[in-house]
Parts: C-alpha cells; structure tokens; sequence
C-alpha cells in the first residue's frame, strides 16, 4: 500500500503531512519528509512512498486550519500504532478544544486513568499526527508549555494560532 506526502510551508516549519491510501493520515508534523516518513513503521515505508502536492481534503483541511479555522483539522480520520491507553489519550486530546489547554493530569483524568499522568504525557511525546492529534494543547499543570516534539517555538506559534479561540 502506498503512502503519500506533502509539506507545506509555514511561519513556524516545514508542515509534513503523509496518509495512505484511503486519505488517512498516518503521519504529520512540523519537520522535512524525510523526518516524518522516518517515523512511520518499517511495513508503512516498504509499501511505498510518493511526494505529491496536493493529498485533496487533508491538504484543504490544512490550509483552512494555516488561515484561521482552527477546527479545520477535526474531521480528518487519523490513525497510529499504539497501546490501548495511548489511542485512549489521543482520543481524548482530539477533544480538547481550540483555544485551551489542559494540563497531562487533565488529559489523564479525562482518558479515565487519574493517576497516570506520566503515561499521558508519554502519549503526547509519541504522538505521530501533531496538529491533527494536538498534543500541543497540553501544558504542565503550573500552565506552563511543557515540552514538544517540534520545539517550543512551533508549539507557541500553534498555540498563537488558535487564541482568538480563547475566552
């Protein structure tokens, strides 16, 4: 099965997008392809991979959400190799609106595991799908930004992004 990608520019990074055939987005972040494509599995790069400019409703979804629709992103179908508790966080976390955030033990106490605020946290580091799965949304529970996988500055600019959202 061939997977496809496309990366767009942004003010903050490179956005890399890559979903397989049925237009599922398999992958997504704020680096090159070849970074991103890195992190798919072993299987999901053997099948095949080929750049394209456009991957349809998945690109307007992203051009949407780059001009302001910050729920742009929600009706993509997303998928991603994981345990049970990890697909159980990012669920969760699709859920978290635009213009706020949660704290992990939020996050952890909304996917029905209060204590495991460190798994929930793990989830977020292994998130494949960033934006599409905002990890971004989550910030430690003093509210300050925590970590992200693309850096502080894109994790901000995303954030930036959806504060009109805010209030």
């Amino acid at each position: 099965m061939t997977v496809f990608v496309t990366t767009l520019r942004t003010a903050a990074a490179p956005w890399t997008v890559v979903v397989d055939e049925e237009g599922v987005v398999i992958a997504s972040g704020f680096d090159n392809a070849a970074a991103i494509v890195d992190r798919l599995t072993d299987r999901q790069r053997a099948a095949g991979v080929k750049t394209v400019p456009d991957l349809g409703p998945v690109s307007a979804a992203m051009r949407d959400y780059l001009a302001g629709d910050a729920d742009a992103l929600d009706a993509a179908s997303v998928a991603q190799p994981g345990g049970l508790f990890q697909q159980e966080v990012w669920q969760v976390m699709r859920a978290i609106p635009a213009g706020q955030t949660w704290s992990y033990a939020e996050l952890a106490t909304k996917a029905g595991r209060p204590s495991a605020t460190r798994a929930a946290g793990t989830a977020c580091a292994r998130n494949l799908v960033a934006p599409f799965v905002p990890c971004h949304r989550v910030v430690r529970s003093d509210g300050s930004l925590g970590g992200y996988y693309y850096g502080l500055d894109v994790k901000r600019w995303l954030l930036g992004l959806e504060s009109p959202r805010a209030g």
